[in-house]
């Protein structure tokens, strides 16, 4: 951490957890390293369900006869459920649990009520945002909608057949979500139609895992589109004083937030709230840069930074990546400020990085200009674009 940082005085220098590398039967002289991936690649809602038999059956009512989902004992939303709290051994893993700072300001009307929840259980990362846990808490609710609506229409299923077919039906929207309503306004109509042949069923031969690239640097592109406040609605989709706009990082691991106060608001501010529009002079806000994870007590980190050190610890360099889509690699700066279409950004990155050789794929890659229609560049769309093909066309 620089001198002039002012984390400076609280540490020298920022953690960083390295990715655990896959293992491989033989050495090989030139193996290269890969991530391991703890959680399922597929576009299945498995976020809500979990990507292993123990999480899943962790997170059924194991005595439903319905299939259902496990619920809140603890809370509910105006009769409306929630997802269960983290089992008490797992309360080292909480950080939504007690906090030593406290809150104060216009924006928050807490004094210390969070100390008094927890994270709530699910897979992956359902805590680390308002917007996740809404959305999360939104698919349960669906789900022990549908086994009641399944059981209905077919009395003689067992509650392992209504499960896995409400499970289904959340998959299959998670889908339509994904490739119908999110990929064409991201990568655009043009580059949808010639990255993205329409779909022809299930061939063996494709791989559905996650790329490295995808995982380490591409798909991180969203980070550049997060908005610095939260906004929350009340009814009407109006402003109101009981919920304001939040500071980003005041809205991460927040689950009291939403046991107080419902998912409706969140979910008001995320329909109405365009993402962020990522230009050449604002990458990233500060309250991702220098602010994340600040409410929680520690350092605050800079998740660009974070960004940067994945991708290299990755291996993983814009012009290689540039070569493998098929696209022009830059060897000086003339040829960096075409491509980017901006010479005062490619003059810069001449500057840090010495050579166009040097820079690294996250930040090349959310530097170049959105194709027409879409909210990223040619590198993105490109590597986007596989991996989605890749995740529909090997999902058998």
């Amino acid at each position: 951490i620089p001198l002039s940082d002012p984390r400076n005085g609280i540490q020298s220098c920022m953690p960083f957890f390295r990715s655990a590398p896959s293992c491989h039967a033989a050495v090989l002289p030139h193996q290269h390293r890969e991530q391991l991936n703890a959680i399922t690649s597929f576009v299945d809602a498995s976020m809500v369900y979990g990507s292993s038999t123990g999480l899943a059956s962790a997170l059924r009512n194991r005595s439903s006869p319905l299939g259902s989902m496990a619920l809140n004992s603890q809370h509910s939303d105006q009769e409306l459920s929630y997802m269960p709290f983290l089992p008490r051994q797992q309360a080292h893993l909480d950080p939504c649990g007690p906090r030593n700072s406290t809150t104060s300001g216009a924006s928050d009307r807490s004094t210390h009520r969070e100390n008094t929840t927890s994270c709530f259980q699910a897979d992956s990362r359902a805590n680390e945002h308002l917007g996740m846990i809404a959305l999360h808490t939104l698919f349960l609710r669906e789900h022990n909608r549908l086994v009641s609506e399944l059981h209905l229409l077919n009395p003689h299923w067992s509650p392992d057949v209504l499960y896995q077919e409400a499970r289904k039906i959340m998959g299959a929207v998670h889908q339509i979500l994904t490739w119908e309503h999110y990929l064409p306004r991201v990568l655009g109509d043009i580059a949808m139609s010639l990255l993205m042949p329409p779909y022809e069923g299930y061939n063996p031969e494709v791989d559905p895992s996650i790329a490295n690239v995808f995982a380490a640097a591409a798909f991180r592109f969203a980070h550049v589109t997060v908005q610095p406040m939260v906004t929350r609605l009340g009814p009407g989709y109006t402003t109101n004083s009981q919920h304001p706009p939040l500071p980003l990082h005041h809205s991460l691991f927040a689950s009291w937030r939403v046991v107080e106060e419902g998912i409706d608001p969140v979910l008001r501010g995320l329909l109405l709230s365009p993402a962020k529009l990522q230009t050449p002079g604002q990458m990233m806000v500060e309250e991702l840069t220098e602010r994340l994870f600040q409410a929680q007590g520690g350092m605050p980190l800079d998740l660009g930074a974070l960004n940067l050190q994945r991708g290299r610890d990755h291996g993983l360099p814009y012009g290689s990546w540039r070569r493998f889509c098929g696209l022009s690699v830059p060897n000086s700066t003339t040829e960096l400020a075409e491509i980017l279409g901006n010479f005062t950004l490619a003059h810069k990155f001449q500057l840090l990085y010495g050579t166009p050789h040097n820079i690294d794929v996250w930040v090349g890659a959310i530097s170049e200009p959105a194709l027409a229609g879409g909210r990223v560049g040619p590198l993105l769309a490109c590597l986007l674009a596989r991996q989605f093909r890749a995740l529909r066309d090997g999902d058998r």
